[in-house]
């Protein structure tokens, strides 16, 4: 009836207010965009001569991140984004045959803007390595020296197990052999196996940590040696203790690999007279959803004396998923490995067949398997979630002049990340988040043989390292010429320590730091002729191992430090110059545990300074790159060195694509002079060239190459003391791994054009 009043029931009033409110609650923390016209991007894609470029993939996103948009360019190099919303974004070109290009657009409510994107560079066929420093970001605060990889990488170790690529500056080294992965090492840096640098695989939009805090092989310890080298795309290097979203580990230096999001299908064959390697990889094409699936087996004996015997397999895949304003990133992996292990040698002496003991080999294997979810809320924000499981398992035997000792352990890994970025204003964005893990080695072992070839139990402890590390920073402009980045992560750590042997040394403790973080980056106008000027400061920590071993005193848990940075660089001429100088202090190790003897040593406090100089030039065919670095790492207690610490490093990479009879060609010069290692002894230097020629056939769809390494002097130096009835060393020497030249040769074929 007209005007008639239905009164409602006070339940449902109560209901629908409810809801009220919590539709506002939701409005209130994610805004919801200001409705606007869509636009369109159009364009054409041209190549170094102003022709039209067919097949050009365009991949549109937003500042903010999240769901992006893709088009690929006609036979006429036309393209076309429409319905594009209003906002800031980036838009990424790549060709098969060029350096990839991407250039900021910003699009207004409605408008419809014209591109014309000139691809400037080849891109070598293979082996082509350039070095490019990132500009600042609410996600890489810290300018970090990017080396992106076209095509294939050049392989540190072509056809033999190791980090799969070598980056220029970063050295590697390795103390025995085999599958053990060798690690890069910074200037100054000398934690067992890298434990003062970070290492991880990106997935997606979220930074998977590849360390193993309190492993078997030492603290810290981040083995790559399970990626297969074409899938890696390019590997970002930067100061670690200046971003918040990288935590443990993250000291000197953080590392992170960058997965191909397609390559082209291709077949590959390495090997010599003592080893081969072959590998092959599915992807899909660019008109369709990311995905793709690689495997590889190798097997050989290495170049010591001592035959390895070696066996790996690995595989490594990931998809990409699109469902509305979500992407999900899904990577997994599989690896497997068993090699003997020659092991350290006194240097400069003859041992018989390169070792010590013939006894020595290494057993592992990996397993992975992460997902990211990256949710597009709006234009200016967005909201990530990733989840990761991973099992990890090791049995390593080796000698160091005391007999054969066995360290094992049996890991599962669970954790996750969720982060949300949102653009407050147009000069600040706020980055928030929080990571969640849960190492959990169990019958982490060591053993002593007896004289009755029995090995004997010296430490045994189940281990559980749980962290919850909230982080938040605010980034953007204060004005067009300056950049700031500030922040802090918060470590929330419980240790539980099961002593199998010694119940008494048990414990279960908590442990917590605050970190804060800052960047601020002077970026003049070019006409100014005045370089980018960027000031860093942050505090970082890496773990511990709580086993307390055969001491009496309860480890530090954690070993906080302290990093400041200048970084100058400047384009002259189409050259980059880079200046950095850094200074790190570390406390105080207490009652740190030997891995190899189960033994308590304290170490530090520490202080290591880091001046390093770098050029760079790329050309039409090619490009160069020569860096410097020299370190100074002290006790600050004695003021002497610290034992293992590299102090000063030589590089120089060059690439050249146009070479007489269509031979491509890149090569690298790398020098470490001796360090220091303890009780007045010192190592001898360093030098390898790495160099690879290849010539393509069949229009690019198959190449045949050769890769070689020229070395001398021995990785992985230290001192141990040898028993003089077998060699003559009664108290102490330098022992190390022999560095031995070689040459392989390759095959390639590729399925597609």
């Amino acid at each position: 009836m007209k005007g008639s009043y239905i009164p409602v029931p006070s339940c449902l009033q109560t209901i629908l207010l409810a809801r009220l409110r919590i539709f506002c609650l939701l409005a209130a923390v994610f805004p919801l965009p200001a409705w606007s016209a869509a636009g369109r991007i159009s364009g054409r894609a041209l190549d170094p001569h102003g022709l039209p470029l067919a097949g050009v993939r365009l991949e549109l996103v937003s500042v903010a991140g999240g769901e992006s948009r893709v088009a690929i360019s006609d036979a006429q190099g036309n393209f076309l984004l429409e319905n594009v919303d209003a906002g800031a974004y980036q838009l990424r070109a790549e060709s098969d045959n060029f350096v990839s290009v991407s250039l900021d657009v910003s699009l207004a409510g409605g408008e419809q803007k014209e591109i014309v994107l000139e691809f400037r560079q080849m891109a070598s066929v293979v082996q082509a390595v350039s070095v490019a420093a990132s500009a600042p970001s609410s996600l890489t605060p810290d300018p970090s020296q990017t080396v992106i990889i076209h095509d294939q990488v050049l392989d540190a170790n072509p056809g033999r197990p190791g980090a799969p690529i070598s980056l220029p500056g970063l050295p590697i080294e390795t103390a025995s052999g085999g599958i053990k992965a060798p690690q890069y090492f910074a200037p100054g840096v000398a934690g067992d196996h890298g434990e003062p640098i970070a290492q991880y695989f990106q997935i997606g939009d979220f930074l998977f940590g590849n360390n193993l805090p309190a492993n078997a092989h030492g603290n810290g310890y981040a083995d790559p040696n399970f990626l297969i080298t074409p899938v890696i795309e390019g590997v970002t290097v930067d100061g670690g203790a200046f971003n918040v979203r990288e935590g443990n580990h993250s000291v000197d230096l953080a590392a992170t690999y960058v997965m191909r999001p397609r390559f082209h299908d291709f077949v590959q064959f390495t090997g010599d007279s003592r080893d081969v390697d072959v590998a092959g990889g599915w992807s899909t094409a660019n008109s369709q959803p990311v995905a793709w699936l690689g495997g590889e087996f190798s097997a050989g004996n290495g170049f010591l004396e001592r035959l390895e015997h070696r066996q790996q397999y690995k595989f490594n895949g990931l998809r990409q998923f699109k469902l509305g304003r979500h992407q999900l990133t899904l990577f997994g992996l599989a690896y497997k490995g068993f090699s003997y292990v020659p092991g350290l040698i006194p240097i400069r002496m003859y041992v018989p067949d390169e070792t010590i003991d013939n006894r020595q080999s290494e057993s592992t294997h990996n397993l992975l398997l992460a997902l990211s979810d990256t949710w597009q809320l709006s234009e200016k924000s967005q909201i990530s979630f990733s989840g990761f499981l991973r099992n990890y398992a090791l049995q390593l035997r080796s000698n160091f002049g005391d007999g054969l000792i066995q360290q094992s352990e049996n890991r599962i890994v669970v954790g996750g990340d969720t982060s949300y970025i949102q653009n407050l204003y147009p000069w600040m964005t706020l980055l928030a988040g929080v990571d969640l893990r849960q190492d959990a080695p169990r019958d982490l072992d060591l053993k002593h043989i007896d004289a009755n070839g029995n090995f004997q139990p010296v430490t045994s402890n189940n281990l559980t390292l749980s962290f919850v590390e909230p982080f938040l920073s605010l980034d953007g402009t204060a004005t067009q010429y300056v950049h700031y980045n500030v922040g802090f992560r918060q470590e929330a750590i419980w240790m539980n320590n099961q002593d199998l042997l010694n119940p008494r040394n048990s414990f279960d403790k908590p442990a917590s730091l605050t970190l804060p973080k800052a960047t601020l980056s002077l970026l003049p106008p070019e006409h100014w002729y005045l370089p980018t000027l960027t000031l860093s400061y942050g505090e970082a920590f890496h773990t511990e191992d709580p086993r307390i071993g055969n001491g009496m005193g309860i480890p530090a848990l954690l070993s906080p430090s302290r990093a400041y940075q200048l970084r100058i660089s400047k384009v002259v001429k189409q050259t980059q110059f880079d200046l950095t100088l850094k200074r790190i202090s570390n406390s105080q190790e207490l009652a740190k545990i030997d891995p190899d003897t189960g033994l308590q040593e304290d170490f530090g406090p520490s202080l290591n300074r880091v001046i390093a100089f770098s050029v760079q030039r790329n050309f039409s065919q090619g490009a160069i790159f020569i860096s410097y670095a020299q370190a100074d790492a002290r006790d600050t207690q004695t003021g002497l060195p610290v034992p293992e610490a590299p102090r000063m490093i030589w590089d120089a990479v060059a690439s050249e694509n146009h070479l007489p009879f269509h031979l491509q060609a890149r090569g690298e010069f790398e020098f470490v002079r001796a360090k220091p290692l303890g009780d007045a002894l010192v190592g001898v230097p360093v030098t390898e060239v790495r160099g690879a020629v290849l010539r393509p056939f069949l229009e690019n769809r198959m190449s045949i190459g050769t890769n070689f390494l020229i070395a001398s002097g021995y990785t992985g130096q230290t001192t141990e003391t040898i028993p003089f009835q077998s060699f003559p060393c009664p108290i102490e020497c330098v022992v190390g791994v022999p560095l031995k030249s070689y040459v392989t040769v390759s095959w390639t074929y590729y399925f597609t054009k």
